[in-house]
């Protein structure tokens, strides 16, 4: 199951069960089961704190991905800064659902297995992001 939350900004996520159903269809794709993600709306000031406190880095993020998951089960906690997907969104001139929408999958990637440290990991990311994205637009649009 997928829950979304926010802690400490006014924002929610649009199309709850439509990103649900897609989000489920994507790890479903990936040959995993889907365990329990929780996706958590946040300001910068509250990931930076738990980017500093868990990870030890000291900088704005977007996402910071915490996996639980064992085996082809797949959970975790996905933290997203609404400050940056905003600040993202209007540097990539795209709308703010939109740039919110791939932050999410990319944890969910993170979830699946899929790293981005690497130039050449972070192309496949990206090339699976917008696999991911066409399939929500595609399915969406009607």
């Amino acid at each position: 199951m997928i829950y979304f939350s926010e802690i400490d900004v006014p924002h929610r996520v649009l199309e709850k069960r439509a990103v649900r159903v897609w989000l489920e269809k994507v790890v479903g794709g990936k040959d995993k089961v889907l365990g329990e993600i929780s996706i958590v709306v946040c300001s910068d000031e509250y990931l930076l704190g738990v980017n500093k406190e868990h990870l030890n880095h000291d900088y704005y993020t977007d996402i910071i991905t915490f996996d639980y998951s064992e085996g082809d089960v797949i959970s975790g906690d996905l933290l997203i800064s609404y400050d940056r997907v905003k600040d993202n969104a209007r540097k990539e001139g795209v709308k703010v659902q939109a740039e919110l929408k791939r932050v999410m999958v990319h944890g969910v990637l993170h979830l699946c297995g899929y790293k981005d440290k690497s130039k050449k990991d972070a192309a496949i990311m990206r090339s699976q992001e917008d696999e991911a994205l066409n399939m929500f637009h595609v399915e969406h649009s009607k």
